[in-house]
């Protein structure tokens, strides 16, 4: 069954070599894109034909391909124009001294260098691009942006959307089972009051009532939970300047079951009331 597809669910993007185009790729990604690197043009189509028909169980679906494909100058300008849906063509571009540094920094040649310099690869590439560049629907030049800037722009010009979103895991763990190996922010809280000393709260878990409550009530909880939440929502600013699409925060007791629970869950309630997407693991609370 064919699907409607809305402006911006098919990106390509394309441009000088060294441009930023793989940062932009793995930003869409981190967005919900599917991404295919260098397709050669003429399976474009083919590709295209099967998302539209809905054969695919893709929803967004981005494109790069560039000079590295040897059809690429030939194929491509013809191609665009018959395809049935659509693509919003991004050209990326970046001034000759921005290229020639990123390449003498990675030490890759030029894709077109061949024997001559780097400068001359960037030059003849500029070169043949133009005609390419012409039919873009946006040009975005690279030349000083940092990658959180260049994801800032792609967002705001090309996907439309205000901010760059941030995808929050909270992971509660016990210590004696070993750290969340995925972790950004570890947070410690086996010296608040520990249930598993109370007989009538040892066997439940930090989602039980009582035991939320008993954690909870303590003036070292109130205190904690206050300055974690308060480290926490100063620290997103800087995460999402620079570029962090995902940020995992463990929060640890010693098994995992009542202190890390309830923090957790009490961290999550907080910051959804800002509006964030939140996702929590409770990984060892049945151990």
């Amino acid at each position: 069954m064919a699907r409607n597809r809305r402006n911006g669910d098919f990106i390509i993007i394309t441009g000088l070599s060294g441009s930023g185009k793989t940062v932009v790729s793995r930003f869409l990604e981190d967005l919900g894109y599917y991404c295919v690197d260098n397709l050669p043009a003429k399976l474009i189509p083919g590709l295209v034909d099967l998302w539209q028909k809905g054969k695919v169980e893709i929803d967004r679906m981005a494109l790069v391909i560039d000079i590295r494909e040897p059809n690429f100058l030939n194929d491509f300008p013809q191609i665009l124009k018959q395809l049935k849906v659509k693509p919003r063509l991004i050209f990326l571009e970046a001034s000759d001294e921005a290229l020639v540094k990123r390449f003498s920094e990675s030490r890759r040649p030029h894709p077109l260098m061949k024997k001559g310099s780097i400068l001359d690869g960037v030059r003849l590439e500029r070169k043949k691009l133009a005609p390419i560049k012409a039919m873009a629907d946006e040009v975005i030049d690279t030349t000083g942006l940092s990658i959180s800037q260049l994801k800032d722009v792609v967002a705001g010009r090309v996907l439309e959307e205000k901010k760059q979103r941030l995808q929050i895991n909270i992971i509660s763990f016990g210590y004696k089972y070993g750290l969340p190996l995925d972790s950004d922010l570890v947070f410690d809280t086996r010296f608040l009051p520990n249930p598993f000393y109370i007989d009538k709260l040892r066997n439940l878990n930090g989602k039980s009532k009582k035991v939320r409550e008993f954690v909870l009530k303590s003036p070292e909880t109130a205190e904690y939970l206050s300055h974690l939440q308060d480290f926490i929502d100063s620290q997103l600013p800087g995460f999402l300047k620079e570029g962090k699409s995902t940020l995992t925060i463990s929060i640890g007791c010693t098994g995992g079951k009542h202190r890390s629970v309830v923090i957790a869950d009490a961290l999550r309630n907080h910051l959804r009331q800002k509006k964030l997407e939140v996702k929590i693991i409770h990984r060892d609370i049945y151990k």
